[in-house]
């Protein structure tokens, strides 16, 4: 029933946002699309999803000594789950993901806890980005809103990292967790709170991963203003960084597939406010997520290619 929901919600807020800014319209901008910047951004989605891969690869170091995958098979997993996420949520994307990890015997709360991470390091960067090109070039109108934005991601993450730096805070989770009704809910509390805990331990990891998520961040902004100049927006590159940071935390939320329907509101709305034509705003959020797709095509070849599934041995706690 929730994903039928979700479904209606994306297809009513893309048909609201297309009917308001005129189908025609649209479909015009798009097609007049300069082929060449459209190849450049398409190019560089192999450079980003690289990255993804690597800081995944690289947020592997706090699993138990001697349960990490195969190289290939990480890479494989990744690939996969970003395909998944084009059918599912982000958050359920990233289920996947963590449950895949714990088929090739690694324990499920250390797959999780590598995921979490893999997602409070991305968010973080996007607020560091935002902030700082915010700090810049305040975009108008719609400073105010990108703001609160950004504010209230650097506040998950840091309520994120005190779970994981702070001894009173993850005792206090675990405090809390403990009224919880049911022992399975409670121990599996208990077993995230510990793996998310052992990163703590690993902070020039979770600096080079941090890194390598504003890069990925940083490249995805100027994948958007490749599409951007490809449909002849007359916005600087600055503009993109203020804006599209924000965009990417709404995609990040999960209450469409795929981001289908918030994101093109969210880019009507942020790109009107710089004075961007909705026909325009709404061509440039279509061709960006049709992006994120090809970037995730070779995730559908190993889908369609994958052998068996890995040998159940994977600890549940």
């Amino acid at each position: 029933m929730l994903r039928v929901l979700r479904v209606l919600v994306a297809v009513i807020l893309t048909a609201a946002v297309f009917y308001f800014a005129h189908p025609s319209d649209v479909i015009r901008a798009a097609a007049g699309a300069d082929w060449r910047w459209l190849a450049a951004a398409t190019a560089s989605v192999l450079v980003d999803r690289a990255l993804m891969a690597l800081r995944w690869l690289e947020l592997l170091v706090a699993l138990t000594p001697g349960s990490r995958p195969r190289v290939a098979s990480v890479i494989r997993i990744f690939f996969v789950s970003s395909f998944v996420s084009n059918f599912v949520p982000s958050v359920a994307a990233d289920m996947y993901r963590a449950y895949a990890l714990s088929r090739h015997d690694v324990r499920l709360a250390e797959s999780t806890a590598s995921v979490l991470m893999d997602r409070v390091l991305g968010v973080l960067s996007m607020a560091i980005v935002g902030a700082i090109a915010l700090a810049f070039v305040p975009v108008q109108s719609a400073s105010h809103g990108i703001a609160i934005s950004l504010a209230a991601a650097f506040a998950a993450c840091a309520a994120a990292g005190l779970v994981v730096f702070s001894e009173g805070m993850s005792a206090t989770v675990l405090r809390a967790s403990a009224a919880l009704p049911s022992n399975a809910v409670r121990r599996i509390a208990a077993s995230l709170t510990d793996a998310v805990r052992r990163y703590a331990h690993h902070r020039d990891a979770l600096a080079r991963v941090l890194v390598m998520s504003i890069a990925v961040q940083a490249i995805r902004i100027l994948q958007a203003w490749c599409l951007g100049e490809a449909l002849g927006l007359a916005l600087p590159l600055s503009a993109y960084f203020a804006i599209m940071p924000v965009i990417l935390l709404i995609m990040q939320v999960p209450i469409t597939i795929n981001g289908l329907g918030t994101t093109q509101v969210a880019f009507v709305t942020l790109f009107g406010a710089s004075g961007v034509v909705a026909a325009a705003a709404t061509a440039l959020s279509i061709l960006f997520l049709v992006l994120g797709v090809i970037g995730s095509l070779p995730g559908g070849v190993l889908y369609a290619t994958a052998d068996a599934p890995a040998t159940p041995g994977a600890q549940a706690s």
